[in-house]
């Protein structure tokens, strides 16, 4: 968070615009690294979701609230059992589906901008800030250190995001004048 941080605030002082350039490359090429590695977490969820199509998740989940020592009767261990009683092979399929379309738009993202890809600035910059509201409100609903840090992450690639797109439209201005 560091590295995003402080790339954000190099890219948005008045430096002369070559280290501009060059600090909004690497701010580009930390947040591809960045959506890079959540598809790899969420392709390697999909993959584990796909590994349980054909097993008796009931019985899985059962032996997962054995090993925490939980009471099933409880709360959160009712509620995990009850989801597992309704989980489908079909289920699954299209959760593990979903969840390789997740992670294929990340790796397209990721691409674009460490090619530095104005499309792809754009599709980060609008995905960012359609999470930030959600993330805003979860904060509202109780502050912890994992809620404040995505959320601080998210609004740096978005202010990141905005200031590489404004430069360059400004730089587009100055040319076409």
């Amino acid at each position: 968070m560091a590295t995003v941080c402080g790339i954000i605030l190099m890219s948005s002082s008045s430096s002369p615009p070559a280290q501009s350039e060059h600090a909004s490359s690497a701010g580009l090429r930390t947040v591809a690294i960045l959506e890079g590695m959540k598809g790899l977490v969420v392709l390697a969820a999909g993959l584990g979701v796909l590994s349980l199509v054909h097993r008796d998740i009931q019985g899985i989940a059962d032996k997962v609230v054995q090993h925490f020592h939980l009471n099933p009767a409880s709360r959160y261990p009712h509620i995990f059992l009850e989801a597992a009683a309704q989980v489908t092979d079909a289920k699954l399929w299209l959760l593990a589906m979903t969840a390789l379309l997740y992670a294929l738009a990340r790796f397209v993202e990721a691409y674009g901008l460490w090619y530095q890809r104005r499309w792809a600035q754009w599709f980060a910059l609008v995905t960012g800030a359609l999470y930030l509201p959600i993330e805003s409100y979860e904060l509202l609903q109780g502050v912890s250190a994992i809620k404040t840090i995505v959320f601080l992450v998210n609004a740096a690639i978005v202010v990141l995001l905005s200031g590489v797109l404004w430069r360059a439209r400004r730089r587009e201005q100055e040319h076409a004048a």
